[in-house]
């Protein structure tokens, strides 16, 4: 539960800043079905993914501080190279497990998937009280932990003995992360080893404020951006709307995509395999990354597949 009430809140905060009003106060009934949805979302078990390579979470000896979400068999990929996908958590929590269908579902389609902190919600997580009030804002985890991810990958990659000897690709290393884990992504966006940027139900504070304490922002970030940046919003409900929206208004430097969908803030993290914005995110990744013709299809051309999918609002600049 504390990834998704706490992004929740931090997002809370966050459109209150950019409104310069009193920051919103969750009633108690939104309280108890958010806990409830959590609550399913943690009853499910792991899922191996829908991709070729079924996958695994794992925290690695050589990496205690983060959970790792990969094929279980990278063997099984042939001569294909793995790509690497750092994860920034909903709420800057240390919660790794928090989106864990959705990060499952990429690691099946190729990818070594790193999140930092540790396995809170979901099998194998401790037990807890519940919990009736929101957490006090503020980050669990900073940008460089969730960058300390593309370092051990890139090691293990050039490490003899290691199951990833030679199997990752390190041109193919991309950034993403959900709420306030989508401005720490953002911080990592400009690190020349970044080919990829996926940002989920996020944006950086439209007047400047900071209102979670541990991270700092402001829209100078943007013109750091050397790739192209998918934005996955939760339609105009998404308390991260107006920010999110706001960057890719702002965005000149680089193509940049909005794609919406009325989900709210936690997009479709709770479902099965991550639902419909995994699958969005692995075609955005087989895009950018491999430069997939078919992955391509999802996003190019006046009739891409999501452009003529009537429950998605889609806008983009730089994207023919």
């Amino acid at each position: 539960m504390r990834g998704w009430i706490q992004a929740a809140f931090a997002a809370a905060t966050l459109a209150g800043a950019a409104y310069a009003q009193p920051v919103p106060v969750m009633p108690p009934a939104d309280m108890a079905r958010m806990a409830a949805a959590r609550a399913a979302a943690d009853a499910m078990p792991d899922t191996p993914g829908t991709g070729p390579y079924p996958a695994i979470k794992t925290v690695e000896p050589g990496l205690p501080d983060h959970v790792v979400y990969l094929p279980a068999d990278p063997s099984r990929l042939g001569a294909r190279k793995l790509g690497i996908l750092a994860w920034a958590n909903g709420g800057c929590s240390d919660d790794a497990a928090s989106a864990r269908q959705h990060l499952a579902e990429i690691a099946s389609h190729g990818y070594v998937v790193i999140a930092p902190g540790s396995v809170l919600s979901g099998p194998g997580s401790p037990s807890r009280p519940a919990q009736s009030a929101p957490a006090p804002l503020g980050i669990k985890t900073t940008s460089a932990q969730v960058a300390a991810g593309v370092d051990w990958a890139l090691a293990e990659n050039n490490r003899s003995g290691s199951p990833l000897y030679h199997r990752i690709d390190p041109a193919l290393v991309a950034v993403s992360g959900h709420s306030c884990g989508g401005l720490q992504a953002l911080q990592l966006a400009a690190d020349s080893r970044i080919h990829a940027v996926i940002i989920h139900n996020s944006g950086v504070f439209t007047d400047g404020g900071n209102p979670i304490a541990g991270i700092k922002v402001d829209k100078s970030l943007l013109k750091t951006l050397h790739t192209p940046v998918l934005y996955v919003m939760g339609g105009t409900t998404d308390v991260a709307w107006p920010n999110g929206s706001d960057d890719f208004d702002k965005i000149t430097v680089v193509p940049a995509m909005l794609l919406s969908h009325d989900t709210g803030h936690g997009g479709t993290f709770g479902q099965a395999n991550g639902g419909e914005n995994a699958q969005v995110a692995v075609a955005w990744l087989d895009w950018q990354l491999r430069g997939d013709p078919a992955a391509a299809h999802w996003f190019k051309g006046a009739d891409c597949r999501l452009c003529t999918d009537k429950a998605w609002t889609v806008r983009k600049k730089g994207i023919d």
